[in-house]
C-alpha cells in the first residue's frame, strides 16, 4: 500500500470507485431484504437483474479498457491490426446473443441461459490472467484466443436473455417499462464505470494479470447473485416446456463447440467481415418470414423493429471508437495529468450514471403532457448527439498547437455528447424491441438487436484501423479528419431520421398494443390454457379481468 500522502489522482480515483462499490452494494442488499415483493415501485427481481448484469458488465468493461493497450503493448500488434482484432472480438461478443436468443427461446429458457453464460464469462475473464512473456511468438498468446473465445460464448448466452427477463417482469402495457429498462441500463454502467477504473488501474499499474484477474472476480461475483437470487424473478425466463436433462445438456455441448469455432474466428479477423454478412442477410430473411406470418399490426410492428435495428450499425460503429482509436488517441494526445489512460474509459458510464434518471424523468414528464419524442425521433437525436460529440473533439483539437496535447476537458465533451445520445437510443431501443416483438420472438428479435450492434462493431474496428494510415499507425491529423468526416455523416442521417419518425410510429401501431395480442399467437401458450407458468410467464404478470 502507498503512504496516503503519496497518493496521486489514479489512486483517489479508484479510492473513491471502491468506496461507490460498496455503497452500491449496502443498498442493494437492503432492497432485495425487503419483506414487501416490491422497493421503489418495481419487483425486487429488477434489483436481482441489476446487480446480476452489473457484475458482469463490471468484468467486460474492464477488461475492454485494457484490451486496446494489451494488444498494442504486451503482444505487439500495430494500432490498425489492434483496432481490427478489437472490432472483430466485439462484434463476435454480439452476433452471439442471436444463437443463444434462439436456444433460450426454443429450449433452455432465459435464465438457465443466462446462468451457462456467466460461467463461461467466469472462465474467460480468468483465463485472461495468463499473460506469458508477450510478443506474438509466446504460446501463451493461444490462451488469450482462448480466453476471448469463451468471453464470446458466454455473452451470447446472457446478453439477450438477462435484458428479456427484465421485460417478462412487467406486463407489455405497464406504464414502468421505460423506466425499468433505464434502471437496468444504470445498473449496466455501474458496473462499467468502476470495473473500468479499478481494472484499468490494477493492470497499468500493476499488472495485465491483476486487472483481467479482477475482471475474472468481478463476473464470479455476478455469478453468485444470479443463482441466490432466482426466487425473486417470480418464475421468470422458464423453459417453453419441460426440458429433458439430454436437452438441456446438447445445448451446453454446442455452446462448447461455439467456443472452438470462436477460437478460430478472432484469429482470422478477416472472416468475421463476410460471416456477418452472410449471417446477416439470412437472419433479415428468417425474420421477414416469421413477419409475415402475423396479422398486419404486429406484422408491421415488426417492419418498425427492422427500422430501428438498421440504425444500430451506424450508431455503435461510431460510438464503440471509444474502446478502440479512441482510448489510443486519450494515452497519446490528449492531456492526462497522470491519469492512466484506461480509467477515462469511465466517463462515459459515469455521465450516464448521472443522467438516466434525468431522461427516465424527462421521458416520463414529457410522456404526461404528450411532448414526448416518439421512439423513432429518439434514435435520430441519438444520432444526431454522437455525431456533435466527435465535432467538439475536432473543434478542441484545433484550438492548440499541433503538437501540443489536447485540453483534457474536449475528451469531457465528446463523452458527453455520445453519453447523451446513448441515452436516447439504446435504453429506448431495449425497451421498444421488448415491447413490440411477439413475445415467441423476444429473444431472436433482442438477439438481432444485438447483431445488428455487432455490424457496427466490426465496422468500429475498420474506422479505427483507418486512423492508423498506411503504416498502421495512429496520427493526431489522421484521426481528427476521419471524426471530423464521421461526424457530420452521423448528423446528417439524425436529421433525416427525425423527419421521417412520424410515418416509422405509425407502423407500430401502439394504440392496439395490448398484453394479449392474438396476432402474435405466443408459443406455448395457444394449448396451455389456464396455465400461463407452462410458457414461462408467471401468472401475476398478466392483466386480470
Amino acid at each position: 500500500m502507498k503512504d496516503l500522502a503519496s497518493w496521486n489522482e489514479g489512486d483517489w480515483i479508484v479510492a473513491i470507485a471502491s468506496v461507490v462499490l460498496a455503497l452500491f452494494l449496502l443498498a442493494g442488499a437492503w432492497a432485495v431484504t425487503r419483506k414487501q415483493p416490491e422497493v421503489g415501485g418495481h419487483p425486487k427481481g429488477l434489483y436481482i437483474l441489476f446487480f446480476a448484469e452489473m457484475w458482469e458488465r463490471f468484468s467486460y468493461y474492464g477488461m475492454r479498457a485494457l484490451l486496446i493497450f494489451y494488444l498494442t503493448q504486451h503482444w505487439l500488434f500495430n494500432d490498425s491490426a489492434s483496432n481490427i482484432i478489437y472490432g472483430a472480438y466485439v462484434s463476435l461478443v454480439y452476433i452471439t446473443p442471436v444463437l443463444g436468443g434462439w436456444l433460450a427461446d426454443r429450449y433452455l429458457g432465459q435464465r438457465k441461459a443466462v446462468l451457462f453464460g456467466a460461467v463461461l464469462l467466469t472462465l474467460g475473464h480468468f483465463f485472461m490472467a495468463f499473460e506469458g512473456t508477450g510478443g506474438q511468438d509466446d504460446a501463451t498468446i493461444n490462451i488469450f484466443w482462448l480466453a476471448l473465445s469463451f468471453i464470446i460464448v458466454g455473452s451470447g448466452f446472457l446478453k439477450a436473455n438477462i435484458s428479456v427477463i427484465v421485460g417478462q417482469l412487467y406486463p407489455r402495457t405497464d406504464v414502468r417499462r421505460d423506466g425499468a429498462y433505464t434502471i437496468f441500463y444504470m445498473g449496466i454502467n455501474v458496473g462499467a464505470a468502476i470495473g473500468t477504473i479499478i481494472a484499468g488501474y490494477l493492470g497499468t499499474t500493476i499488472g495485465w494479470a491483476y486487472g483481467f484477474g479482477a475482471a475474472g472476480i468481478g463476473m464470479l461475483l455476478g455469478l453468485v447473485v444470479f443463482i441466490l437470487g432466482k426466487p425473486l424473478l417470480l418464475g421468470q425466463g422458464e423453459p417453453p416446456r419441460p426440458l429433458a436433462k439430454g436437452t438441456e445438456w446438447t445445448m451446453y455441448a454446442v455452446g462448447a463447440v461455439g467456443v472452438a469455432i470462436m477460437w478460430l474466428l478472432i484469429q482470422y479477423q478477416s472472416v468475421v467481415g463476410g460471416l456477418m454478412l452472410v449471417c446477416g442477410v439470412a437472419l433479415l430473411g428468417y425474420v421477414l418470414f416469421e413477419a409475415f406470418k402475423l396479422d398486419k399490426h404486429p406484422r408491421e410492428r415488426m417492419f418498425a423493429i427492422l427500422f430501428l435495428i438498421a440504425l444500430q450499425p451506424l450508431f455503435w460503429g461510431l460510438f464503440e471508437q471509444a474502446g478502440g482509436s479512441l482510448n489510443l488517441f486519450t494515452d497519446r494526445f490528449i492531456d492526462l495529468g497522470g491519469v492512466p489512460a484506461p480509467i477515462f474509459q469511465s466517463i462515459n458510464p459515469i455521465y450516464i450514471i448521472l443522467l438516466a434518471p434525468v431522461f427516465a424523468g424527462l421521458w416520463t414528464w414529457l410522456g404526461r403532457r404528450g411532448l414526448e419524442p416518439s421512439t423513432p425521433a429518439k434514435f435520430g437525436l441519438g444520432l444526431v448527439q454522437l455525431g456533435f460529440g466527435f465535432l467538439v473533439l475536432v473543434w478542441g483539437a484545433a484550438t492548440v498547437g499541433a503538437n501540443e496535447l489536447i485540453p483534457v476537458i474536449f475528451l469531457f465533451g465528446i463523452y458527453l455528447f455520445h453519453t447523451t445520445g446513448e441515452l436516447c437510443l439504446s435504453p429506448v431501443g431495449l425497451s421498444a424491441m421488448n415491447r413490440l416483438a411477439p413475445r415467441h420472438l423476444a429473444s431472436l428479435i433482442m438477439g438481432a438487436w444485438f447483431f445488428a450492434t455487432a455490424g457496427g462493431n466490426f465496422v468500429a474496428g475498420m474506422i479505427g484501423a483507418a486512423t492508423g494510415g498506411e503504416d498502421g499507425e495512429m496520427t493526431r491529423e489522421g484521426t481528427m479528419a476521419i471524426y471530423e468526416q464521421i461526424g457530420w455523416v452521423a448528423i446528417g442521417v439524425g436529421i433525416v431520421v427525425i423527419i421521417i419518425a412520424r410515418w416509422v410510429k405509425k407502423l407500430m401501431h401502439l394504440d392496439t398494443l395490448g398484453d394479449d395480442d392474438v396476432g402474435d399467437d405466443l408459443e406455448g401458450q395457444s394449448g396451455a390454457g389456464l396455465e400461463q407458468q407452462e410458457a414461462g410467464i408467471h401468472p401475476s404478470t398478466r392483466p386480470k379481468g
